[in-house]
């Protein structure tokens, strides 16, 4: 068994669907120990009492931020007090080249991403799931409704536009009730197998559209609850409103405005040397809370709040639109953050205060 005076111990996992193999480090990434256990509960405790060997104010679990299989061990680590990071992907690729044995193997990979959270000191630190992900989750599935119901409908206007080529179908009409509702009335002395192809495409598409609508009444009614400053910005609306919450997963995780502004992409990447200090657009970051941001800037540009006064200023000293979206967007980022922030610490209020003070 490794002594306990070690020091800092990082722990980094290389998660599969089967496994996960674990690897500690010392404070300047000297391998200790290394350990495969079984993606299970079962497995996930005999990493939490394999890692028993050190102090547990001293051990920090680093996982690869790939959350479809490092989700349930995420949560039993943090069930059992440890303390989670979540390392970008984005990191692991310099990671495994200075590393210093060759190939790829499940501890190499493992030592990679220990080694990356020790170059990285104030990476997103992981907490058990919240309301947030309710969110996540319904945002996601209606997106998914949507994409499903885009594809119903283009094919149904094929089948309609064969059936009757001066039949008019309003552009967005096949997400409205009325316009379903004629084109079923259209259809239903229609024989043949098109049309009754377009009947059963035209039904599903109803189906979805309600769905979606509900969707996103129960989206409404989360993010009045989890996040009413964000809604009250102006130009963001439901859907852009529950994008940012689920993907943000609570804006205490980030150090800091410019942490959340790298995170959603808005934080432009210097490209200068010497004298001429010049940045360039970036195109990483999380492109969903990217989109929501920009739909908000976009808004706002049309005259919906402070925005257009901003982006009127810029266009006057020589700014392109599109430059001076940009720019919109990463001022819309240190407002959804600050906002983001004020609404979380407005719902721990009232568990601080129902908590017992010690005596």
């Amino acid at each position: 068994m490794v002594g306990i005076g070690v020091g800092r111990v990082v722990v980094g996992v290389d998660a599969h669907k089967r496994t996960h193999t674990l690897v500690a480090v010392d404070q300047v990434g000297r391998k200790l120990a290394e350990r495969t256990v079984a993606a299970t509960s079962a497995g996930h405790l005999q990493a939490v009492r394999w890692a028993a060997q050190w102090p547990q104010p001293q051990v920090t679990f680093a996982l690869e931020d790939c959350r479809h299989l490092t989700r349930r061990l995420e949560a039993d680590l943090l069930r059992a007090g440890h303390r989670v990071v979540r390392v970008p992907t984005r990191l692991m690729a310099t990671a495994r080249r200075s590393g210093r044995q060759p190939g790829k193997s499940d501890p190499i990979d493992a030592l990679a991403v220990a080694q990356a959270a020790l170059r990285e000191p104030d990476l997103p630190v992981a907490h058990l799931d919240g309301p947030t992900r309710k969110v996540r989750l319904l945002a996601d599935y209606r997106a998914d409704l949507v994409v499903e119901r885009t594809t119903l409908c283009n094919r149904l206007r094929w089948h309609l536009h064969e059936l009757d080529p001066e039949l008019e179908v309003p552009s967005r009409g096949l997400r409205r009730y009325k316009v379903i509702d004629q084109l079923a009335a259209h259809l239903a002395g229609v024989d043949g197998t098109v049309a009754q192809i377009a009947r059963e495409l035209l039904g599903r598409c109803r189906e979805l559209t309600v769905r979606i609508n509900q969707l996103e009444r129960d989206l409404r009614d989360l993010v009045r609850v989890l996040a009413p400053g964000l809604v009250a910005i102006p130009g963001c609306g439901v859907l852009a409103a529950a994008t940012i919450v689920g993907e943000t997963a609570g804006a205490t995780r980030f150090r800091s405005r410019h942490a959340f502004a790298r995170f959603n992409g808005t934080a432009p990447i210097p490209v200068w040397s010497g004298n001429t200090v010049r940045v360039r657009l970036n195109r990483g970051g999380n492109r969903t809370v990217n989109w929501a941001l920009h739909m908000i800037a976009v808004t706002q540009a049309r005259g919906v709040g402070p925005g257009a006064a901003y982006v009127e200023r810029l266009l006057a000293g020589g700014k392109t639109r599109t430059e001076a979206l940009r720019l919109l967007r990463r001022r819309l980022s240190d407002v959804v953050y600050r906002v983001l922030l004020a609404d979380e610490h407005r719902q721990a209020e009232p568990v601080l205060a129902s908590t017992p003070q010690a005596a």
